[in-house]
């Protein structure tokens, strides 16, 4: 039987998430990436798959390159490859995500 379990807490995901929103919103969302990260390190730093620890080892710069070529696909199809987006960002996450 496998065996899940999350440790995270509020006031330390308060902070992780207020520095995440700040720094998108004071750079008008072109550090959106850099905050995803944060976030993503946070939540797989504090999850434990039958007793190993989650990490996150995935970017900003490197989310960064793609964030801009998914806006552009995004805005040359007139919002048509949004579709797309949610699944190949799960997937970029899912990828550069491993036990510790």
């Amino acid at each position: 039987m496998k065996t899940f379990k999350f440790d995270g807490k509020a006031r330390n995901y308060f902070f992780v998430g207020l520095a995440a929103f700040l720094i998108s919103t004071l750079t008008l969302g072109i550090a959106f990436p850099w905050a995803v990260v944060m976030v993503q390190r946070w939540k797989a730093s504090h999850t434990i798959i039958e007793g190993r620890r989650l990490r996150f080892y995935g970017s900003g710069g490197e989310l960064f390159g793609k964030y801009i070529v998914w806006w552009f696909l995004t805005i040359i199809t007139l919002g048509i490859y949004s579709i797309a987006v949610y699944p190949r960002f799960v997937k970029w996450i899912t990828e550069r995500t491993d036990f510790a």
